[in-house]
């Protein structure tokens, strides 16, 4: 080795030193509290739309994205109440000369590309981290978010998800500096004028559901990511029936996205998740590509009438009315008056159910009217219902008392 080699190394080891010694001086730092963020009126209901991590991941481009809201308007997803295109990571470039947020090559003129969504009748979303980079190593927002959000606005950004794990190198883990951060951005995108939705990305550590409308957010996530199959997407959709009484207009609980389409799970899972996610409610944010769906998922991400039970305005959260063995039989109330009932069967083998209509309340002591929301058909009226529900599916009715005169389907 050569002594300018030496030099040279020797050079990198104290650059390198030197940086862990300023990572460890932040993260033994508390980050400064910040006020109440006030409700921004925006995501009355869940929002709806579709994200690019699911299927893309880092390899998400400006192409893929005009693709995706061209597909959206083709497939009549649009005109079903899908109008969020949101962006994930990796669209991040270098910061200019005096700090704004640039995209990379692979993206380009961002407001373009707002522009293009825009004329479609969508909304475009982007991402970004409260940390000096990102979950990928993108650049973050980390001493930069009012200049982002500015940025954002001027784009014409709609939707921002924003992500903490790049927070994590900068400061102790703890509740009051997720909040204070989430919070430092709240204020940010509220000084822009602008109206974005705000959905916070973690995996709902320190119980973020009692304290993210503190933060002026309409969203955030109660869970670890997802992955598309049946052990991942049951385990944190079913997780939310503890959490509902955080949940409603405004203010949402996240289980994360959908991965209906992506192919790793039966037409009866992906049917499952469409239904556990519509009765609770919660966001729907596809997540695969909306250039190749098959008929079975067209069928699921478009169904108008689960989809009505996903965004009734009340935005009443579902109850579990019991469990029975691996059967568990949700409840909700719906704005007019009716009750959406969903038996999901989270054993290995088909079940029989059966309701008896009076255990919805008084009103059903003569019986009910009900329509099956995945066959498109009315049940036989009566004083119960009985079925079969397939393993790991769902029956999913919306019910009506006989001596009412409310809607049904």
């Amino acid at each position: 080795m050569t002594s300018h080699q030496t030099v040279r190394l020797s050079a990198a080891l104290l650059a390198v030193l030197s940086s862990w010694t300023l990572l460890a001086a932040s993260a033994s730092t508390n980050v400064p509290a910040e006020d109440v963020v006030p409700a921004n009126g925006l995501a009355h209901t869940p929002p709806m739309g579709w994200n690019s991590w699911n299927h893309f991941a880092g390899r998400i481009t400006a192409s893929d994205v005009r693709e995706m809201a061209d597909a959206m308007v083709a497939t009549g997803m649009r005109d079903a109440g899908y109008v969020y295109v949101n962006i994930d990571d990796t669209w991040e470039g270098e910061r200019s000369k005096t700090g704004e947020i640039q995209t990379n090559e692979k993206f380009g003129d961002m407001s373009a590309l707002a522009a293009y969504v825009h004329a479609r009748g969508l909304k475009l979303g982007i991402y970004s981290s409260p940390g000096a980079k990102t979950c990928a190593g993108f650049a973050g927002s980390h001493g930069h978010e009012e200049q982002d959000a500015r940025t954002y606005a001027a784009w014409g950004v709609d939707f921002l998800k924003y992500d903490y794990c790049g927070a994590t190198v900068l400061y102790p883990v703890t509740r009051e500096n997720q909040e204070a951060l989430f919070r430092r951005m709240g204020h940010a995108l509220r000084k822009t004028g602008r109206p974005i939705v705000y959905s916070l990305s973690q995996s709902g550590e320190f119980d973020i559901w009692k304290w993210g409308p503190q933060t002026g957010a309409n969203m955030w996530r109660t869970t670890p990511d997802i992955s598309d199959n049946w052990a991942s997407m049951s385990k944190r959709g079913f997780r939310q029936l503890d959490l509902t009484a955080w949940s409603g207009p405004g203010h949402w609980n996240d289980p994360d996205m959908l991965e209906i389409g992506n192919g790793g799970m039966t037409a009866d899972e992906y049917r499952t998740q469409m239904s556990l996610w519509s009765i609770l409610p919660a966001p729907l944010l596809a997540g695969n590509d909306l250039r190749a769906m098959d008929a079975a998922t067209k069928e699921i991400l478009l169904n108008h009438e689960v989809i009505a039970v996903d965004q009734d305005p009340a935005g009443t959260p579902a109850r579990r009315l019991e469990t029975r063995g691996e059967v568990e039989v949700l409840v909700r109330d719906m704005s007019d008056g009716s009750i959406v009932v969903g038996f999901f069967n989270r054993s290995e083998q088909p079940a029989k159910v059966d309701l008896d209509w009076r255990r919805l309340g008084d009103r059903f002591a003569r019986g009910a009217a009900a329509r099956d929301l995945w066959r498109h058909t009315a049940v036989a009226p009566g004083s119960a219902f009985t079925g079969s529900v397939p393993r790991h599916g769902v029956v999913l009715l919306r019910v009506t008392s006989a001596a009412s005169p409310g809607k049904s389907g």
